[in-house]
């Protein structure tokens, strides 16, 4: 395990990688068990190496389907992290959890990230299914995931708001009408309700 964490010490450069974190990660889950990656993700999260945490981010969200704690360390431990590129891999990794059990079985966990007090955590969900109808299950079922991101035009988290507000643009881009429909309800009194609008009617300005 130490070998691993000197080898990635070594292959990470000391600028962003976040192409060599990837793959390194997708590499060792591949090539061992998930008890493997269960020792190894606590001991990369040990690091002073903000990549090599991210590599065991990345583990933890691809084997919390087997080890439910895993989801726990990304919900409690790695959304409190100051760096906002562990909360991009934060997203990434709770996304990897989601495509492996399925986005529909994983409908109730994505539910209450939504629904979470920290702002981490529920932008964590908005940018991690990005583009949500890209996303088996959400690309048959679009309006859930306009009703779910919708829920958030007023968070009160600008940086919430914003990932809500680009979610929906993304979707419109191939569910206008829909889209169109939903920002045609809003109440458009407050200014953060406003912004999302603007952000998530981008493309379809037409309709509106």
């Amino acid at each position: 395990m130490k070998e691993y964490v000197e080898y990635l010490s070594e292959l990470i450069p000391e600028k962003d990688s976040l192409k060599i974190v990837k793959t390194e990660a997708k590499k060792y889950y591949k090539e061992h068990s998930a008890e493997d990656c269960y020792k190894m993700y606590p001991i990369l999260w040990q690091s002073d190496n903000f990549q090599i945490q991210e590599v065991g981010v990345f583990l933890a969200g691809y084997i919390a389907d087997e080890y439910p704690d895993c989801l726990d360390f990304l919900h409690d431990v790695v959304s409190g992290h100051e760096s906002w590129k562990v909360q991009e891999i934060l997203a990434m990794a709770f996304d990897n959890y989601c495509a492996k059990i399925g986005y529909e079985k994983a409908l109730p966990v994505i539910k209450a990230w939504f629904a979470d007090d920290t702002a981490n955590i529920r932008r964590a969900v908005s940018e991690g299914l990005r583009v949500w109808t890209s996303r088996p299950y959400f690309k048959e079922h679009p309006q859930e995931a306009i009703d779910l991101l919708a829920t958030h035009k007023n968070d009160e988290s600008e940086y919430v708001r914003k990932s809500a507000g680009n979610c929906l643009r993304d979707i419109s881009k191939k569910f206008p009408e829909l889209v169109a429909v939903e920002l045609n309800r809003w109440d458009l009194s407050t200014k953060e309700v406003r912004q999302v609008y603007k952000l998530a009617g981008k493309f379809v300005e037409d309709c509106l």
